[in-house]
């Protein structure tokens, strides 16, 4: 018997468009080789229209394909076809997205780690989530993959800010409706530039910092630990809480996390987190 029959490569790609900047197929590779696996990962671009990715994820999972991960803009179309054609977590189900697809009882299933992935990062950072008052700004599809697991980890008194209250009113009873998790749990909404006081928790879950331009926030705002989702560049919204004597955090350790819980789903294999977070941060320098 030779080594390819024992261990078969197994195929995963990452769907998007724009996708050839993603950075998967280098975090996957990491966690094949902490695994003893051979595994090919690829970057797919795709139209950006519902049939042509539907059809992608047909051709790829009946040729043999493992795991898919998915990327803007289609994680609200990828819940739709798990929906009609297999099956969702409750992640992805309350989140009304998914970016990682397996096959399930013969049919697609939709996850959505990328909550759970911030998640063990900041637990991974030692920061405390209990009884955690926490602020979200945004009330877009980022915020709304997060407030599940934040309220699993059982953090206290939750405000979301938004740019236009309403909106945030808006998306704390839809999570309401669709989870008696979030339900039991009071969610107070602002206007982002009426978000005031000391919390113990910040996250920025809008994408303001990827453009240099800042949120205005209030003078008198304040927080133990601030939490950037994005990534990639200086952030404004963290240099302003550093100069207030914040612990910071932008997002490469959400995208390691919720890699690592999709690499989990796909192959059963625990991988290191922390080691593989050092190792790609020493080749990104």
């Amino acid at each position: 018997m030779t080594q390819d029959t024992l261990n078969p490569t197994q195929h995963f790609i990452v769907i998007g468009n724009p996708i050839a900047h993603s950075k998967s197929p280098a975090i996957h590779q990491l966690f094949a080789s902490q695994s003893g696996l051979t595994i090919s990962y690829q970057r797919q671009y795709c139209p950006d229209d519902a049939q042509s990715f539907q059809a992608v994820v047909e051709a790829f999972f009946n040729g043999g394909g493992v795991g898919a991960n998915v990327t803007v803009p289609f994680k609200q179309v990828a819940y739709a076809q798990c929906q009609a054609q297999g099956s969702l977590s409750e992640h992805a189900k309350v989140a009304g997205a998914v970016n990682t697809i397996l096959i399930k009882d013969s049919a697609l299933y939709g996850d959505n780690t990328d909550g759970q992935g911030l998640v063990n990062h900041m637990i991974r950072l030692g920061w405390p989530l209990t009884d955690a008052r926490v602020a979200i700004i945004g009330a877009g599809g980022a915020a709304r993959g997060v407030i599940l697991p934040l309220i699993e980890a059982g953090i206290g008194a939750l405000t979301l800010a938004n740019r236009t209250e309403s909106r945030a009113q808006d998306l704390a009873s839809e999570l309401s409706a669709a989870s008696s998790v979030i339900n039991n749990h009071k969610i107070t909404s602002c206007e982002t530039s009426k978000l005031t006081g000391d919390f113990d928790l910040i996250i920025n879950a809008t994408s303001i910092g990827l453009t240099g331009d800042t949120l205005p926030l209030c003078a008198d705002l304040t927080s133990g630990y601030v939490y950037d989702m994005m990534y990639g560049r200086e952030l404004p919204f963290l240099q302003h809480f550093v100069a207030r004597g914040a612990q910071v955090s932008n997002g490469f350790g959400m995208l390691i996390g919720q890699a690592a819980l999709s690499f989990e789903r796909w192959t059963g294999h625990t991988v290191d987190v922390d080691g593989a977070t050092t190792a790609l941060q020493a080749s990104a320098n």
